[in-house]
């Protein structure tokens, strides 16, 4: 069963929102629902390939024929 949800947010937060929205083809509710499901690890599997296969395709993914080591990308993390 869905239920409203009232939420104050920033005007221009708002807008860009509306724009990310618009730009995947989506409603803001979809998008924040779909956010929501993420965030509690409830959304099916294959949407959640589906968004990524979409990021990769919109952001591209490069590296610009960098390629790193496994010991360079975790030197930040190890003590």
């Amino acid at each position: 069963m869905a239920k409203n949800l009232t939420i104050s947010v920033d005007e221009e937060l708002l807008r860009r929102a509306r724009g990310v929205a618009r730009e995947q083809g989506t409603s803001l509710n979809a998008l924040l629902s779909g956010y929501l499901e993420t965030l509690v690890g409830e959304q099916p599997g294959d949407l959640v390939v589906d968004e990524l296969l979409m990021l990769m395709h919109t952001h591209g993914g490069r590296s610009g024929g960098c390629k790193m080591g496994r010991d360079e990308l975790c030197e930040d993390r190890v003590g």
